[in-house]
């Protein structure tokens, strides 16, 4: 029974039906309590991993590291913790992983020792050619440590001839490709480097005399801090002495934002091109109603994506809004006892209808994506289970016909449901009477702008279109490579 147990705990921890996140990144300059604030943060920047985090931290003379398995709240909630982590100087990480293991080394900030003094670094993203830089200074006579593909960015920075750290860093980002986000810490200097197109988010703001880069708005509301702006595209900023510097050592390139930043990835509250991202979903569903030619009785979300754009879907048409799915928000603890006999694992144990609400109803469910359909296919079975006379589902955003490369962990070609199946086989196989998603004219327009610039995209939209800004360099794809070590990858690595 205990062996039975266990393997269930596991199946429901890999039970994630979504495209998974990336990680959160976070730092603050010269600041009082800088390791409560930066664990502050990370906790705010939650929802962008679960795995594991860590913190740097600078006190004048000396860094100081804790990384730990599992959630922010269980990990930096107490004082002796804290005070192990000295200094006014911190940067901080969440991680998800998408390339190497989740073992405790791959776990972020890294820190190195370089000729120009210490180096921590936070990571969010993923090279595209982190393989080909890899081997070629494992050649050169590199010795990695991790799986990640971070750790080649402090190998790069390390390398580097030139003496000043800040043209160090310059050395190693002309070197990397992808969409990334990074935030470092040296001698008494933050750093913030956002990648040439602006894929991945990063931006800047402050609390009193100190400032602070984050990977989104929310993690500076969480301890008081203002919003200044975003980090540009392909910007260095250097924070140094209370001043701030930018560097702008790329050619210039119009910025190309992660759609999926929008769609699902940030946190509703926090602020993206002027507009909370709850805002930007509420437009989705809006855009997705004025394509819609059905009513039903009730419009239902899949919690909690789909919620903003449900409403706004309702709001446009003026049909009832209904919470017709109930989410259990504690799915994860310690919650199964040895005498329970479990025959469903999954969407039951995050999901359950509301059955006095969609019993007897024509329901419009709606859900941010769809991506290989097992969990839509569920879930409209248990409506349909507890009572509804139908079952129609809509998406708010185009079919995800082709995977990511920087940073976001998508499944293959082979496994998107959209990519192999026609929009008649999908809504077969989910179960719904019928299946709309969101046209790609609908999402610029949702936006705010009029239409999509097919010479250059505003956005960063390759899971619709195949446009990557950044071509890959590594053979990925069904040949991916993310064990990256021959050392066994067991949790106490």
């Amino acid at each position: 029974m205990k062996k039975h147990i266990e393997n269930l705990k596991k199946k429901l921890k890999n039970f994630n039906p979504k495209i998974k996140e990336e990680c959160g990144v976070f730092g603050i300059s010269n600041a009082k309590d800088a390791s409560a604030l930066t664990a502050l943060g990370l906790h705010a920047l939650q929802h962008r991993g679960q795995e594991g985090c860590g913190i740097v931290t600078f006190d004048g003379n000396h860094y100081f590291s804790e990384k730990r398995f599992g959630l922010v709240g269980d990990n930096f909630n107490k004082e002796k913790v804290l005070k192990k982590l000295k200094g006014n100087y911190a940067i901080g990480h969440n991680r998800y992983s998408t390339t190497g293991d989740n073992t405790l080394r791959n776990i972020q900030p890294f820190f190195a020792d370089t000729n120009a003094g210490g180096i921590g670094v936070a990571h969010n993203g993923n090279l595209t050619n982190s393989i080909f830089l890899r081997k070629k200074l494992v050649e050169e006579g590199a010795i990695f440590y991790t799986t990640s593909d971070t750790e080649t960015i402090v190998q790069l920075i390390a390398k580097s001839k030139r003496k000043k750290t800040i043209d160090k860093i310059i050395d190693a980002i002309f070197q990397i490709q992808g969409g990334y986000a990074l935030v470092m810490l040296t001698q008494n200097s933050l750093i913030g480097v956002r990648d040439p197109y602006g894929i991945r988010p990063l931006i800047l703001g402050k609390l009193n005399n100190s400032y602070v880069l984050a990977s989104e708005t929310c993690a500076l509301d969480i301890i008081g801090a203002k919003f200044i702006r975003e980090v540009e595209n392909g910007e260095i900023i250097l924070i140094e002495n209370g001043k701030i510097v930018s560097i702008k050592p790329f050619p210039p390139q119009k910025i190309r934002p992660c759609v999926f930043e929008y769609i699902y990835f940030s946190r509703p509250d926090s602020i993206l091109n002027n507009k909370s991202a709850y805002e930007h979903r509420k437009n989705l569903g809006i855009e997705l109603a004025k394509e819609n030619n059905l009513k039903a009785d009730i419009v239902v979300p899949v919690p909690d994506s789909g919620n903003a754009a449900a409403l706004g879907f309702a709001q446009h048409l003026g049909m009832k809004f209904e919470l017709g799915l109930i989410r259990n928000h504690y799915v994860g603890r310690t919650f199964i006892e040895p005498s329970q006999k479990i025959r469903s694992l999954g969407v039951k144990l995050k999901l359950n209808a509301n059955q006095s609400t969609i019993k007897g109803k024509k329901i419009i469910l709606i859900d941010d994506s769809l991506v290989r359909g097992t969990t839509s296919h569920k879930i409209i079975k248990m409506l349909y289970d507890a009572g509804a006379k139908e079952v129609h589902m809509k998406i708010a955003c185009p079919e995800i016909r082709f995977p990511d490369f920087y940073g976001v962990d998508t499944p293959t070609k082979k496994e998107l449901l959209a990519a192999n199946k026609s929009n008649d086989e999908i809504c077969k196989y989910i179960g719904a009477k019928s299946l709309n998603f969101l046209t790609l004219s609908g999402l610029y327009k949702a936006m705010g702008f009029d239409k999509r610039n097919d010479n250059y995209p505003q956005l960063t939209d390759h899971y619709f279109t195949g446009d990557y800004p950044v071509k890959p360099v590594d053979e990925l794809g069904d040949n991916k490579v993310t064990q990256l070590s021959l050392l066994n990858t067991g949790y106490n690595n």
